[in-house]
């Protein structure tokens, strides 16, 4: 494959917008550059893969969409906040995904270094603090 078309989603996460695929470089000003390069984010999503040996210390919310979150391997249980209660949903295998619901907070608790695909509706992305 030439350089063009091969990527690597540890460096180059990827936008979706109405049928085409924006690969985006990863970097100190990642989110920075991607509200400059798209703005509000309305009707995009975000493929991303994050690596994690710790619990998120904070809560996150996605108001434009069910957020895809696949372990590729590790084991991460998320914890869904819905109507004042709370949801635990292990993701113990590779592959084992769940759709988080549009609207629904939710933060991570870490059991092993794990390894983590995203596709994120990120317009109105709210994030909060909490350690679990």
């Amino acid at each position: 494959m030439s350089e063009e078309i091969l990527k690597n989603i540890n460096s180059t996460y990827v936008v979706l917008n109405a049928g085409n695929a924006i690969p985006v470089t990863v970097s100190d000003r990642f989110y920075q550059d991607l509200e400059q390069q798209f703005g509000d984010f309305k009707g995009k999503r975000l493929v991303s893969h994050h690596i994690f040996e710790q619990d998120w210390n904070s809560w996150e919310m996605h108001p434009a969409g069910e957020e895809f979150v696949c372990l590729l391997f590790g084991q991460v249980d998320f914890v869904l906040e819905q109507d004042g209660s709370e949801r635990i949903v292990s993701l113990n295998a590779p592959g084992d995904y769940i759709l988080v619901p549009s609207g629904t907070r939710h933060t991570a608790k870490v059991y092993t270094r794990s390894s983590v695909l995203f596709i994120t509706p990120g317009e109105g992305t709210q994030h909060r603090s909490h350690t679990i």
